[in-house]
């Protein structure tokens, strides 16, 4: 395999330096948590090898809304970045075929790309709210595909799909006998909407994705999971992760249980959190002239573009932005989307840092239009 870093990795805050960022828009998460905040008893932990599919009380404490999955549909890995890999290298090879939407999070396309298997890229676009056209993903579709691939809530555009694109893209799956997979790590930010069941609960073609790294602040305990109810697979998957770390971490998962086991108090602090963020976003979006939307329905992120009418010199942009302004934004190329886009991250910072990284980010853009 041919491994290549990731522009999104490469130019992260935490590359650049936390210390360097006053205001931090760049984050797709909420605010990271502090250990002692959660109250957690770590003294009592036996340090040995822990259940190779993760604690069992931690699996069922994942699925524990659901009334179809149980515990023997999920593994524990470390954060949803391992369920993406294992899932990536179980299924395809150099003689395979993926099809994956984007734009889309780095692991889901540069993991297939270091594999060297086929890829058939469908484009999302702005002046079709990003919606999935799933015709063209039938299209794209040939004999050796093994998986499809999407993000949902959208990443990086807050797009939630609905359970008719849903349920048409299971039926493809399910009809051409390959997988879909459902990268939800935004799932329990859907703060405007009742929260969705797990894609896995509709088909045993269906592979979920999902960490505490993003609903709950606290990617340092490397803490995800991928559910499937295709048992030939969760074996495959599982063997790939023992060849990799074995099992867990134990304090991890100790911790990460205690964070599933609070979650509606802790996630629900969160909801409060990026409601207020997301008003004055949304306000702010609608006053200033230089910036538009596809309004995000769920997660922690947006997507806004420069209008066709101004003209930026983006180098200048993102450079002023951040060593004048201390402050940081998600680049277009991040997704392979033209530098006039940008993600912006408005779950992560406190309501005064978003007000002024926003205001940061508009005198920018006036200070660089050519």
């Amino acid at each position: 395999m041919r491994y290549t870093r990731m522009p999104i990795e490469i130019e992260s805050p935490e590359e650049k330096g936390y210390s360097t960022i006053q205001y931090n828009l760049a984050e797709s998460s909420v605010r990271d948590i502090t250990l002692d905040s959660l109250n957690v008893d770590l003294s009592g932990i036996l340090l040995f090898y822990g259940e190779h599919k993760g604690m069992y009380k931690l699996r069922q404490a994942i699925i524990e809304e659901s009334k179809v999955l149980t515990p023997e549909d999920v593994i524990v890995t470390a954060g949803a970045a391992m369920a993406l890999f294992i899932t990536s290298t179980t299924l395809l090879s150099p003689k395979d075929h993926l099809v994956v939407i984007r734009p889309n999070y780095g692991t889901n396309i540069e993991t297939p790309r270091a594999i060297e298997c086929t890829i058939s890229i469908v484009d999302l676009s702005f002046e079709h709210n990003y919606e999935i056209d799933v015709a063209a993903v039938a299209a794209a579709i040939q004999p050796n595909t093994r998986l499809i691939s999407i993000t949902n809530p959208h990443n990086p555009t807050g797009r939630v799909y609905s359970d008719e694109t849903l349920r048409a893209l299971i039926a493809l799956a399910e009809e051409r006998g390959c997988h879909l997979l459902v990268d939800e790590t935004y799932r329990d930010l859907n703060f405007q909407t009742a929260l969705k069941p797990f894609a896995a609960e509709l088909s045993d073609k269906v592979i979920s994705v999902s960490s505490v790294s993003k609903s709950y602040g606290a990617p340092g305990i490397r803490t995800g999971w991928v559910i499937t109810r295709d048992q030939k697979l969760l074996h495959d998957l599982l063997a790939a992760r023992e060849q990799i770390t074995l099992c867990n971490s134990v304090v991890d998962e100790t911790i990460a249980l205690h964070l599933l086991t609070h979650k509606e108090k802790l996630v629900s602090a969160h909801h409060e959190h990026i409601r207020k963020n997301f008003a004055y976003l949304k306000e702010w979006m609608a006053k200033q002239p230089y910036l538009e939307w596809v309004e995000p329905q769920a997660g922690v992120v947006c997507f806004p573009r420069v209008k066709a009418q101004y003209k930026v010199d983006v180098e200048a942009l993102y450079d002023k932005l951040y060593n004048e302004y201390g402050t940081v934004v998600g680049p277009g190329h991040w997704f392979e989307q033209e530098r006039t886009y940008m993600r912006i991250g408005y779950g992560y910072p406190h309501h005064e840092e978003l007000k002024t990284g926003l205001h940061n980010l508009e005198k920018c853009i006036k200070a660089t239009l050519l």
